[in-house]
């Protein structure tokens, strides 16, 4: 009997490693550190855990790009439907880094709300913001993107053209689409 209960204090205290863990993280997302920031938004991605959600919501207002950017990805990988909408707004933000990582979160979520934005962002001064909001359409399926992605075939950029004839792949086609 003491084997089918030995299991149950070793479960407890991974458990509560995994608390620590995330208080400890959810801290330095709140400290005045910018590495310690970025670092916690980028673990607190890759645990998963929906609690992580409204501060790493609240980073996406960070004034260091790194943490904005690690904030984006973050959300993506939690992949919750909560911070679509300000997922939406940092399509809008002064850094391509961080549009691009909004574009890739936005597409992990696949939630239809971002499907204008991301059309939107399909006429980002940036290729590589381009390239992810044509990825992103992709993953969402909306038919409502295949017009604005079949002008993305003649982007200036390759890998833009590239992520588009994808997208357009993954979305399907009503007609036939020139190819790359």
């Amino acid at each position: 009997m003491a084997e089918k209960d030995s299991p149950v204090p070793e479960r407890r205290a991974k458990d509560l490693s995994w608390e620590q863990k995330l208080h400890r993280h959810l801290m330095m997302l709140e400290s005045g550190d910018l590495n310690e920031r970025w670092r916690a938004a980028e673990v607190l991605g890759e645990m998963g855990d929906r609690r992580a959600l409204q501060p790493l919501i609240r980073a996406l207002d960070d004034e260091y790009v790194d943490v904005r950017w690690k904030a984006t990805k973050a959300l993506g990988i939690i992949d919750d439907r909560e911070p679509v909408l300000p997922l939406i707004r940092s399509l809008e933000d002064e850094s391509s880094w961080v549009r691009m990582g909004a574009a890739w979160a936005l597409g992990k979520i696949g939630d239809p709300r971002a499907v204008e934005p991301l059309i939107k962002a399909l006429d980002d001064p940036k290729p590589r913001v381009r390239r992810m909001a044509a990825w992103a359409l992709g993953k969402i399926g909306n038919p409502r993107a295949r017009d604005p992605l079949v002008r993305c075939l003649g982007d200036a950029d390759r890998d833009v053209r590239l992520a588009a004839r994808q997208a357009l792949d993954d979305i399907g086609t009503e007609r036939e689409v020139p190819s790359v």
